[in-house]
């Protein structure tokens, strides 16, 4: 287990596989952990947007931190503990330092409006209930509620926050949030996995991402070369990123990175949201598409899978 926050890198915003039962399946999480780590990148974030955390139980996602823990190796992991429920939060949270984790991520509550000093006193009490070093995760196109930059700068002041990680659609939001982390010493995560160069050209120190799960080298690649001076064709890289998320863009989030998973051979297992037959047709179609420029472009394919 490595106990080591990781302020830059890349990072998997982990899918979690699971069987039409609901159960993890261990065998194909383990495959792609082990995979993941060959590709060189720097952690992971389980029960993230990309693992479908809000349909699950505290129980469940107790489970699956265990078990992501018991197969990350060397990775770090970094828990998402948001729930709508603030006692379901620091339930998750001292779960994660129970179980040795270096820290955690959590998002404003969803659903219910909530200003920027009720955001500020929540992300404090989950501070102090937890005890352990905090991310805070911006994703109001999820959540409903955007982390404004004065709170993102008062809870740093009080809390030991080591980033935030931002997500959406406001990309020009990433200048702001380094500007702030430059001042108060945390670090930004982008999620923009398209725009990696800009991200880093910014003062990004790190990526999380949905694509990380089946375009590593490449992500691994931009970071490299951005932020260590490393050469690579970073052009390219960048615009493959482009065409990857184009073809993912077809279907909705969280389910469609499944579709980047089977065309890198990996077992996505089961949504735990509903999927129709024509989602899953399309799905299969993409993957195709997706497994074709894998090929053309000698990214391997591990093993055939279909959903």
């Amino acid at each position: 287990m490595n106990t080591n926050l990781p302020t830059e890198g890349v990072l998997a915003a982990l899918c979690l596989p699971v069987g039409n039962d609901g159960q993890l399946l261990e065998p194909a999480l383990e495959a792609h952990l082990s995979w993941l780590r060959s590709k060189g990148i720097h952690g992971v974030l389980a029960l993230g947007s990309t693992g479908e955390f809000p349909l699950m139980s505290v129980d469940e996602r107790k489970e699956a931190l265990d078990t992501v823990l018991k197969l990350a190796g060397d990775l770090p992991v970094i828990a998402n503990i948001s729930d709508i429920n603030p006692k379901n939060v620091e339930a998750l949270g001292r779960h994660a330092k129970a179980i040795g984790l270096p820290g955690v991520a959590v998002m404003p509550p969803s659903f219910y409006p909530v200003n920027a000093q009720e955001q500020l006193s929540f992300f404090l009490r989950v501070a102090s209930a937890v005890e352990l070093p905090v991310m805070l995760y911006n994703f109001p196109e999820l959540t409903g509620n955007r982390i404004a930059p004065e709170t993102v700068a008062a809870f740093a002041a009080a809390a030991p926050m080591f980033g935030i990680k931002q997500s959406g659609g406001e990309f020009a939001y990433h200048r702001e949030l380094v500007a702030i982390g430059e001042a108060k010493g945390f670090s930004v995560y982008s999620g923009a996995d398209t725009r990696l160069p800009e991200a880093f050209g910014l003062g990004v120190k790190a990526a999380i991402g949905g694509l990380v799960n089946f375009v590593p080298e490449y992500m691994v690649a931009i970071f490299e070369h951005c932020r260590k001076g490393k050469a690579c064709d970073v052009d390219l890289y960048a615009a493959r990123m482009k065409e990857v998320g184009a073809i993912i863009d077809r279907l909705s989030f969280p389910v469609n990175v499944g579709m980047g998973m089977l065309a890198r051979g990996f077992e996505p297992g089961s949504s735990r949201t509903n999927v129709s037959a024509a989602f899953r047709e399309e799905m299969n179609r993409s993957s195709e598409e997706l497994r074709r420029l894998f090929e053309k472009w000698n990214l391997s394919v591990e093993r055939p899978v279909s959903v």
